[in-house]
């Protein structure tokens, strides 16, 4: 989308999309979260624990 001022100049603008609220994540989404909290600790641990191991 693009439109022209008074000078003839054109002027470039992005298209804003629609906005929502967001929604609160249901109970699986939930322990997803959880579950994938767990697995970047662990995988954060591990490397840290090799980096020290080197």
């Amino acid at each position: 989308m693009y439109t022209v001022n008074e000078e003839g100049l054109l002027n470039n603008y992005a298209v804003e999309p629609p906005v929502y609220y967001a929604e609160y994540p249901s109970p699986e989404q939930q322990r997803r979260y959880a579950f994938q909290a767990a697995l970047a600790t662990l995988f954060v641990t591990a490397l840290v624990l090799t980096a020290f191991a080197a």
